[in-house]
């Protein structure tokens, strides 16, 4: 079992956010530092059983071969929630 976790404090830009597809048709979505991504991807590259690691809203432990994929989201780059109405 793999475990990250990071002590000091990270800006916005040093996470993204991922879905995990779970065997059974379940969807996490969790946004997490781009080295969990990275360690995510690595554990369903290899024989890794399970990986452990801190989101935003707590921590997780994933069991990989159920896993069915991830997708790791796009960071959006503009600010508010749309074009203003002129």
């Amino acid at each position: 079992m793999a475990f990250w976790q990071s002590w000091s404090p990270m800006s916005s830009q040093d996470r993204v956010r991922v879905e995990i597809a779970f065997d059974g048709n379940q969807v996490l979505s969790v946004f997490v530092p781009v080295a969990t991504a990275d360690d995510l991807d690595r554990a369903l590259a290899g024989e890794q059983e399970s990986l452990s690691f801190e989101a935003e809203d707590g921590r997780y432990t994933v069991l990989v071969r159920k896993v069915v994929y991830v997708k790791r989201l796009a960071r959006e780059s503009r600010v508010g929630f749309g074009a203003a109405a002129s």
